[in-house]
């Protein structure tokens, strides 16, 4: 198939682009630098089966020849964005959903959109299932991402009902690996860095707030497997394995065998207390689930960051 990425620069559309092309597939990745880099798809820029547009996607958008799917990943994700991108988080959750799945339908082409288990909010459920409609502060700091993949959703599934569009919906949940941003203010990425240097290690709360964290590569064969079936309704993906936050920076200063001390500063608004994926729809009907554990994720991900992130 020739599939297009929007967000392909990113964490998780770059990981995506190697796999779709690894399994034979040609890319057109879309992106615009926002929060992706072109380091992350450097490697992959002389190979004839990937094509690279810097564009936009909340401004209209064109490709030429045959689509076969769109797989729209593209939206800064991380905390400090939803301070920082404010606006364009809103206006690619909705403009570019809306531009996005118009070449679909101008296409032709499948549509996949990559959803968030933000959509849940502060949940008042654990484990959360695809069921659950949340507990979301639409007017809080959050509430700029968690409403734009709520719009997104909508969208999605009203272009598959009046435009018969062949679409699907995942839920990722909390996700690391390689090309992760040192700086992009979530905690996997932040205790890493902090304990590769020596410096304390920044926990919120009392670090009792609970996430579930799924390595990329478990990741990605999920939204394969959901492409290649027949699956509209949303379908969580990320690892059921929960853990506290304090839990994991104690885990993460044992893996850097570092020194650090743990702080401990004042929880941030609406920052949610649960986050745990129902993957029974998963297993069910992708026949999916989380094989990497945690230790053995964190530390593929440890030697990226010595690499590649310069916080050694």
């Amino acid at each position: 198939m020739r599939i297009v990425v929007t967000g392909g620069a990113g964490f998780l559309g770059s990981h995506l682009c190697d796999r779709l092309l690894a399994d034979g597939h040609e890319v057109v990745a879309v992106d615009n630098f926002i929060t992706g880099r072109r380091s992350n798809i450097e490697h992959n820029m002389k190979k004839d089966q990937f094509e690279f547009l810097e564009h936009d996607i909340s401004s209209h958008i064109h490709i030429e020849g045959t689509v076969n799917f769109i797989m729209h990943l593209a939206s800064p994700a991380s905390p400090i964005d939803f301070e920082r991108y404010p606006i364009q988080i809103l206006k690619v959750g909705a403009l570019g959903t809306h531009n996005a799945l118009g070449l679909a339908k101008a296409k032709n082409a499948g549509f996949f959109l990559a959803s968030t288990s933000e959509v849940y909010g502060d949940p008042l459920v654990n484990p959360q299932p695809e069921t659950y409609w949340g507990n979301v502060n639409p007017i809080g700091i959050r509430g700029v991402y968690d409403e734009a993949k709520r719009f997104a959703e909508a969208m999605v599934m009203a272009y598959h009902r009046i435009h018969q569009i062949d679409t699907r919906i995942v839920r990722i949940f909390n996700t690391y690996g390689p090309r992760m941003r040192a700086n992009d203010g979530r905690s996997m990425p932040s205790f890493i860095s902090q304990a590769l240097q020596g410096k304390p290690l920044t926990v919120f709360g009392e670090g009792q707030q609970t996430r579930s964290f799924c390595y990329y590569e478990d990741l990605i064969s999920g939204f394969i497997k959901l492409v290649n079936s027949k699956e509209h309704y949303p379908v969580n993906i990320g690892n059921s394995n929960e853990i506290s936050i304090l839990e994991l920076a104690q885990t993460i200063i044992r893996v850097c065998e570092s020194s650090s001390d743990i702080i401990f500063e004042p929880l941030p608004q609406d920052d949610p207390r649960l986050r745990r994926p129902d993957t029974s729809r998963a297993n069910r009907i992708l026949r999916w689930d989380a094989k990497i554990q945690l230790e053995e994720g964190l530390k593929k991900t440890i030697e990226y960051f010595k690499l590649h992130e310069n916080v050694v």
